[in-house]
């Protein structure tokens, strides 16, 4: 049987004026000791604090973001802070807070195209995926911010598509239904939602199996009522994102217990001074706090599954996501 925590069987409260607070706060100080360690995470930590904040119906000073956004900006694509080399995974967020601050006629839609076509590998067993910058990493993770930052700029077709799926489509585990982050990996929930989210956004999700896939995601639920990225691993609040949101992708966020699912979310939150942390007892923090808001938002429709960022500012594009039903 998979490992589980204990949670206090008692009333929750979604302590929202705290989270708020504790959100803020990491954004009040830029020069402490943490910060200047944590360089390489800021512009992610700005991408989770900004869309934890529009889920709560919060924000931040947009023109000071708008500045810190385009500071990060290299001649190809974004870098986590000033000075630091450009990367995939910080394109899509950098993109990510310029349209959540509605900014995002200030980007160059043309040269950060051009970065994310250039990372598509274009040979070779792995055609079709995508590197994660110039030093040549192939991960499932990066086909997922590849085309996010692609169909949030509306401009899918700036890449081999075609490829782009044969690729993901290489990374599936026929026994389980899982992906893993390369051809014949192991399975886990986060490369299982890059797979779905990817192939959505390619309006291609009929080449998977959606009962065998959704079968595997619901054991993914423990009796606590959290979820875990595989088997026999501790339930961890960022797969209420991961793992509920690849089964909405699915049509199949009913196949698990969602009332378990939002106790075990709010029984990981800290009720003193806001935030979440990965379960209960741990350490708030930013990563788990903004997966947790968007975890409960989802249960609530209120948050787009495949991008991550509240229904709202994917509509104001006019951008649609593939979902089953």
């Amino acid at each position: 049987m998979s490992r589980d925590v204990r949670i206090e069987d008692k009333p929750r409260v979604f302590v929202r004026e705290l989270h708020l607070q504790f959100i803020q706060s990491y954004a009040k100080d830029n020069h402490g000791f943490e910060q200047i360690m944590a360089e390489y995470l800021r512009m992610s930590g700005l991408y989770w604090c900004l869309n934890a904040l529009c889920l709560l119906d919060s924000s931040l000073d947009r023109e000071q973001v708008r500045q810190f956004v385009l500071s990060c900006q290299t001649n190809t694509g974004f870098s986590p802070s000033p000075g630091h080399d450009p990367h995939l995974l910080h394109t899509l967020t950098a993109v990510q807070v310029m349209v959540l601050i509605e900014r995002e006629a200030d980007l160059d839609v043309k040269a950060i195209s051009d970065y994310v076509s250039s990372l598509q590998v274009k040979s070779g067993p792995l055609k079709g995926g995508f590197r994660g910058d110039m030093w040549g990493e192939v991960d499932l993770r990066f086909s997922m911010c590849a085309l996010s930052t692609l169909s949030l700029l509306k401009n899918l077709e700036a890449v081999d598509t075609e490829a782009a799926t044969v690729f993901v489509k290489k990374c599936a585990n026929g026994l389980d239904g899982g992906f893993g982050s390369r051809p014949g990996s192991e399975s886990h929930a986060g490369l299982v939602y890059c797979a779905l989210g990817s192939l959505s956004l390619l309006g291609r999700l009929d080449v998977v199996d959606a009962d065998l896939i959704g079968h595997w995601l619901s054991e993914r639920q423990l009796p606590s009522g959290g979820l875990n990225g595989r088997p026999e691993k501790l339930p961890d609040v960022c797969y209420s994102w991961w793992v509920s949101a690849s089964l909405s992708i699915l049509g199949r966020l009913h196949w698990i217990d969602k009332k378990g699912l939002r106790d075990f979310v709010l029984s990981s939150q800290d009720e003193e001074e806001g935030g979440f942390a990965d379960r209960p007892g741990d350490c708030a923090d930013p990563f788990h706090t903004n997966f947790g808001v968007a975890g409960l938002a989802l249960l609530d429709d209120r948050v787009n599954p495949v991008l991550c960022m509240p229904n709202n500012s994917i509509t104001r594009l006019g951008i649609k996501t593939q979902i089953l039903i």
